[in-house]
This record gives C-alpha cells, sequence and structure tokens, in this order.
C-alpha cells in the first residue's frame, strides 16, 4: 500500500516563496517517480515537476526556473520530497497534488495525495 501526504502550503504573496512536502509511505511497494501536479479553479490538472529515483526529471514549462524540485530521499519504508516554490505569481494559485509511480516516467499517476491548497496574493 502506498499512501502520499503533503504538507506546507498556505497563503503566499506574488515574488514571494512557499514549500510543499509529500512524505509516500510504501510497504510492499517500491516508488520509482515522485511529482506534483497542480489545479486551479475551472482548470485542467497539469505536471509541475516529477523526478526519478535516478535523477531524471521535468518540470512544466510555467515554473522552470522558479520552482525546484529536491531528489527522493528514501528512509526505511518512506520516501520524501519537497518542492520549493519561489517567485510566486498570481496564477500559480491551485491545489497541488503529490503522486507517485511505480513506473519510470516523467508522469507519476499510480498514487495521489489528497491535495494542498496554495494561493498566492498580487
Amino acid at each position: 500500500q502506498v499512501q502520499l501526504v503533503e504538507s506546507g502550503g498556505g497563503l503566499g504573496q506574488a515574488g514571494g516563496s512557499l514549500r510543499l512536502s509529500c512524505v509516500a509511505s510504501q510497504t510492499g511497494f517500491d516508488i520509482k517517480t515522485m511529482g506534483w501536479y497542480r489545479q486551479a479553479p475551472g482548470g485542467q490538472r497539469e505536471l509541475v515537476a516529477s523526478k526519478t529515483t535516478t535523477g531524471g526529471r521535468r518540470y512544466g514549462e510555467s515554473v522552470k526556473g522558479r520552482f525546484s524540485m529536491s531528489a527522493i530521499s528514501s528512509d526505511n519504508f518512506k520516501k520524501v520530497v519537497t518542492l520549493e516554490m519561489n517567485d510566486l505569481k498570481p496564477e500559480d494559485t491551485a491545489i497541488y497534488y503529490c503522486a507517485a509511480d511505480l513506473q519510470y516516467t516523467s508522469r507519476p499517476a499510480n498514487y495521489w495525495g489528497q491535495g494542498i491548497q496554495v494561493t498566492v496574493s498580487s
């Protein structure tokens, strides 16, 4: 079983920074990829960033140069990633979801967190 729990987020200001964290608890499974997606009101879910345990990575075009996803750290039956969000813009306002996959992929989709709200004020 794999469970994902996000933390961080909340309210930020334009030009400021926020950090999200995701802890993946994996029992009997081996996560290969973790990532972040976001969905703004009325919008589609889009990939923000993803990384594999072998170093593969991808960033969404709208966040390149501003957001940074950590490498996947492992500790016993848990894997942890963070997303550093810098130079925030109001259009970054969305629900952010952590995702994990048992395959090496640029778009992890096997397991999802509950989502966490990020709101950026202008």
